[in-house]
């Protein structure tokens, strides 16, 4: 280093210590956090004064992660990550994606309600997406071996064959690429090394479940291996779908069945497999190849959902023999009156459209309930050492899915909400990295990403409760197309200096460039001719006109007025952007690590996904955020015990929020319209430990608090009357009408599980284990709701425990395993997520249920 280590001599680990302590004053909310990080930080400086050995990884609890395009230690990487190995994940039971967030500090996943399909919503520290519209950008990165998956549709994976799972928290920009402000999860899977090892594995449980998993890795010549996975999965549902005219003869409501005392089935029910392999060639010490491909096909009916409040006068939602849609509905909470479907009628008490009284309304019954989810991928991993400091990674995938999903939103008999999706989508990406070793202290990395993805979302929507107020305003029987195209170009670096044998600098920047465009269709169920009421313009002129009304079929007197039609409208976003990160750690010692970041991040913008009117065809800029983090990672005595702290300060600016109520675009009727709401300040903390205090006794906890304040709201967010011009307002009166924190957000969370291996000699060994879980209290709405309203009432998604156990007996050699496992052990009753369309003048909330206490036993054979 000669000369450059020199100049940083000065900044010996007191000193640097110090700096570091001090900038903690920064984050009001983490002062108690720096106090710990200064008494850690003095024990720390005492243990290396009488501890000259090197950190090796052959220490005990070494978890090696690749977050920075090369393989670190997990303490040793100047990042908030929850590294879960796959043993970890097998002791806890764990199969699921959103099992995984249940022990990750600042981290909510949680499956969508029936209305979204086989999604998921997702946040970390506060920022992400509960819409899996295809306009709409995640927020939260999602990666497969680094290959990034779009969508949050699908996105719920079964953890089959993976090595582990990286949650990396906080902006990654830099680092894992687009649309990961919040965060970004990795997933990354066993490769094959011509092991010829396997494992089979087979489960059978609570109603009925049956699962069977397993795989291989064999090789096939000296330098091509392969390795091949599978998994198969059963359960029956556990909230039932009631015929109400069956139950109930009396209501004259017609009945479609009479057996089984009138349950039509079990919501809720699981349907899965999957499959996958991969083929790696090793030509030479040089030259690393792995092809993989996959194919997942998730079927079953909806989720188990129940409804909470139906208040819905309208005389068009009333049922087929005229009942009103009210709490007669609410069936309880294992149950649901659901009928997928809507007779046909005539469309009465129109105020605005006189033109519409007497319509004819068609019938929409005959639809199933299921949901259907299929997917297929292939990729490409090449990597190529040119030189001893010079290595070349191309990453190559292509993949495609589909999901069909029907909707019976209200849970009821009531001819209110009802709805057909089919969402079918390609994507293909390329990332190309260059890793340089510039000398001993310094690693580069350079690349260029590229991606594209052609997404069509077809639509059947049967929506009876369209209204002003309580009068009626006109039916919406209508097909909606939006074939959606998206593209991605980005070029980013990532500098790793390391400046003494203490102090690290990580320097890391992104450009972006990015565009996606729409085009839209609204037809009546015909497929031919354009819906009159949803799209006046195009029934009347045609599809794609945009000129002078000069027929005034407006009837406003104004004939050089310009008119847009809905239907062959193309709507455009374009944007791009420079994300960056400068990152500094120093090692205290061999104990103590800390660092302390600025970075920066985004979420695409888009366009509006579900324009009711051509005037609601509106852009939406990006979400920006610019965070600062402050880090301890810690591991005493002798890796027994590692606890690792991390407190963050965040500036979000242009929150992206939908609008339910938006008549400064196009008057009264349906709005679903995502707008820049506002900036918001984000403050937190986050702690993790692992321990073995003692030999085969392992304990894991964490905890994060999230403090998530509004700077300045838009005024029309929160108020339907306000100037659509007015900017963003910091006046409290318009500030407080916002929920804090936003949905999708907990104030709070913790984890704490500890499992201890007994060895039984030659019997064996046998390791019971306990996790407890806690999730804090969460909104269903954007804003505020009123006191007593309903969305006060039911609205809020309650925070809730969950335990569960599980006793795992081995062989000596362990290669033979019989678990028993409980989840949800204390058979808590909790609603993860609500879904509540009072706001739009639907009426009615709804909520998913938990699953209630489940029991399991799995037997893993390893050869």
């Amino acid at each position: 280093m000669g000369d450059f280590r020199r100049w940083f001599e000065p900044l010996n680990g007191a000193d640097w210590g110090g700096r570091i302590l001090k900038r903690t004053a920064y984050f009001s909310t983490t002062a108690s956090f720096a106090l710990a990080a200064a008494c850690i930080a003095t024990t720390a400086h005492a243990q290396d004064a009488g501890d000259s050995e090197v950190r090796e990884e052959e220490q005990r609890n070494v978890i090696v992660v690749t977050a920075q395009f090369r393989e670190q230690a997990l303490q040793d990487t100047p990042i908030a990550i929850t590294a879960v190995t796959s043993e970890l994940l097998e002791a806890r039971s764990q199969t699921e994606l959103v099992e995984v967030a249940q022990q990750a500090p600042s981290v909510v996943l949680r499956n969508s309600t029936s209305a979204f399909g086989n999604s998921i919503s997702a946040s970390i520290r506060g920022l992400g997406q509960i819409d899996f519209n295809p306009q709409l950008e995640p927020g939260v990165g999602i990666y497969i071996d680094d290959v990034y998956y779009p969508r949050l549709t699908g996105a719920n994976f079964d953890l089959l064959d993976v090595e582990r799972v990286e949650i990396l928290r906080g902006p990654q920009g830099t680092l894992t690429g687009r649309n990961s402000e919040g965060g970004a999860i990795r997933f990354v899977s066993r490769r094959p090394d011509g092991s010829n090892t396997g494992y089979v594995e087979g489960t059978y449980g609570s109603r009925q479940k049956v699962g069977v998993r397993a795989g291989a890795d064999f090789s096939l010549t000296d330098n091509l291996f392969a390795r091949v996975s599978g998994s198969f999965k059963t359960q029956d549902g556990y909230v039932d779908r009631i015929d109400y005219g069956c139950a109930f003869p009396s209501s004259g409501i017609p009945s479609s069945t009479l057996d089984n005392d009138c349950v039509v089935e079990k919501l809720g029910e699981t349907d899965y497999k999957a499959a996958r392999g991969m083929l790696r060639y090793v030509p030479t010490d040089s030259i690393d190849i792995t092809i993989s491909g996959d194919y997942v096909k998730d079927t079953g009916n909806n989720g188990a959902e129940v409804l909470l409040y139906l208040d819905n006068s309208n005389p068009n939602v009333l049922t087929e023999n005229g009942i009103p849609g009210d709490s007669r509905f609410v069936c309880g909470d294992f149950c649901n009156y659901a009928s997928y479907g809507q007779s046909g009628g005539t469309f009465v008490g129109s105020f605005i459209r006189p033109d519409a009284d007497g319509v004819e309304l068609l019938d929409t019954r005959g639809y199933d309930d299921q949901q259907r989810y299929e997917s297929w991928g292939v990729s490409a991993n090449v990597e190529i050492d040119i030189s001893e400091r010079l290595r070349l990674t191309s990453i190559t995938a292509y993949r495609e899915f589909t999901n069909y999903f029907v909707s019976d939103a209200d849970m009821a008999p009531t001819r209110l909400n009802f709805g057909v999706n089919d969402v079918d989508s390609d994507f293909f990406s390329q990332e190309l990295r260059l890793n340089v070793d510039l000398a001993d202290w310094a690693v580069l990395t350079v690349g260029g990403y590229y991606s594209e993805e052609n997404t069509t979302y077809d639509t059947l929507q049967d929506l009876r409760y369209v209204s002003a107020g309580p009068n009626p305003i006109y039916p919406l029987q209508f097909l909606g197309s939006n074939p959606v195209e998206t593209d991605s170009k980005a070029v980013f670096a990532t500098a790793i200096l390391d400046l003494t044998e203490r102090l690290t600098l990580t320097l890391g920047g992104r450009y972006t460039d990015e565009s996606k465009s729409t085009l839209f269709g609204r037809f009546n169920y015909d497929n031919t001719t354009i819906n009159r009421f949803v799209d006046p313009v195009g029934a009347f002129y045609g599809a794609g006109y945009n000129g002078p009304d000069t027929a005034d079929f407006n009837n406003n007197g104004n004939t050089s007025e310009v008119v847009t039609a809905l239907t062959g409208f193309v709507g455009t976003y374009e944007g791009d952007r420079f994300d960056y990160r400068v990152s500094v750690d120093y090692r205290f010692s061999d104990a103590l690590l800390a660092y302390a970041t600025i970075s920066t991040g985004f979420k695409g913008g888009g366009i509006a996904p579900r324009p009711f009117n051509a005037a609601q065809v509106q852009p939406f800029g990006p979400e920006e955020l610019t965070a600062y983090e402050l880090g301890l990672k810690t591991d005493f005595f002798d890796n027994r015990v590692r606890l690792n702290l991390a407190g963050f300060y965040n500036d979000f600016t242009d929150a992206q929020l939908t609008l339910l109520a938006c008549p400064q675009f196009g008057g009264p009727g349906p709005c679903a319209l995502p707008q820049n709401a506002g900036d918001a300040t984000v403050k937190g903390i986050e702690v993790e430990l692992s321990a073995e205090p003692v030999d085969d006794f392992d304990i894991n906890a964490s905890l994060s608090y999230l403090d998530f304040e509004w700077d300045c709201v838009v005024p029309t967010v929160v108020d339907r009357t306000a100037d659509p011009s007015a900017p963003c307002s910091s006046d409290p009166a318009v500030v407080d009408l916002l929920a804090t924190p936003p949905r999708g957000v907990a104030n709070w969370q913790w984890s704490v599980g500890a499992q201890y291996r007994a060895d039984l000699g030659d019997a064996g060994s046998l390791t019971p284990r306990l996790d407890v879980s806690y999730q804090g209290e969460l909104v269903s709405g954007a804003t505020v709701p009123a006191p007593g309203s309903p969305s006060d009432q039911f609205g809020t998604i309650e925070a809730y425990t969950l335990a569960n156990a599980r006793l795992t007996w081995r062989n000596p050699q362990e290669d033979l395993s019989i678990a028993l496992a409980v989840t949800n052990l204390l058979d808590k009753y909790y609603q993860p997520n609500k879904f509540d369309l009072t706001g739009a003048g639907a009426g009615f909330i709804t909520a998913s249920v938990g699953r209630p206490r489940e029991w399991s036993v799995t037997v893993r054979k390893e050869f």
